[in-house]
């Protein structure tokens, strides 16, 4: 497709239309760099070791995903996602708690890849649904942020998964998987794009997460 400036300007003052778009993206996207504090940046990449510690069961996602979660609590709290920032300081606590849990035995393949049976999994939704409903209402009438209900709810579900993974639940991954897709027009509505493009990367590395420690979970059956 070609966008043409004027039909009485000769052909070569046609200009094609994707060379266009490739521009304005590639300028939008060096704008959104500019952007980025240097904050941000020390979560996404913390936060990308974090996740890739984890899915090989490494213990030393632990230390890692408390440098995140520090960097995660400040800036989601300067953009009024106050229910994320909150839960930052909850993960901080697992990690510290989670780190203690798998080292007691000095190796992190001690402790096994464990699963849920149909009636933990049904608490797990029961869990994840009230505790949205308390929390966002809490965020609406008590905080000024405009997005109460997307950020109850995708704390309410991280709140869930982090504590599944603590304890080396299998299914901690697909809740990863389906948070991490919510928060992705959430933070794009919030102008943080390049922690949005990280939640992108995260679905990829929680599928790989989920069928890494499923594998390991088989061969201990």
């Amino acid at each position: 497709m070609w966008a043409v400036i004027d039909s009485k300007i000769p052909r070569p003052y046609y200009v094609p239309l994707q060379l266009m778009e490739i521009t304005e993206l590639f300028s939008l996207v060096v704008k959104q760099f500019e952007a980025t504090t240097s904050l941000e940046w020390l979560g996404i990449v913390t936060t990308l070791a974090c996740i890739y510690l984890a899915a090989k069961e490494h213990i030393l996602n632990w230390p890692v995903s408390i440098i995140a979660c520090g960097a995660y609590a400040a800036l989601y709290y300067q953009y009024k996602l106050y229910g994320d920032s909150y839960l930052q300081i909850y993960f901080l606590l697992t990690a510290i708690y989670g780190w203690i849990y798998w080292i007691k035995n000095k190796e992190q393949h001690d402790k096994p890849v464990v699963s849920l049976n149909s009636r933990e999994g049904l608490y797990t939704v029961l869990a994840i649904a009230i505790f949205t409903l308390a929390l966002s209402k809490y965020l609406d009438e008590f905080t000024d942020t405009d997005v109460p209900y997307a950020d109850g709810f995708c704390t309410a579900m991280s709140f869930v998964a982090q504590f599944l993974m603590t304890r080396k639940v299998l299914q901690n991954w697909l809740l990863w998987i389906i948070v991490d897709i919510c928060y992705v027009p959430l933070l794009l509505y919030k102008n943080l794009a390049f922690t949005a493009l990280l939640y992108l990367i995260l679905v990829g590395l929680a599928t790989k997460g989920y069928f890494d420690w499923k594998k390991t979970w088989k061969l201990s059956q």
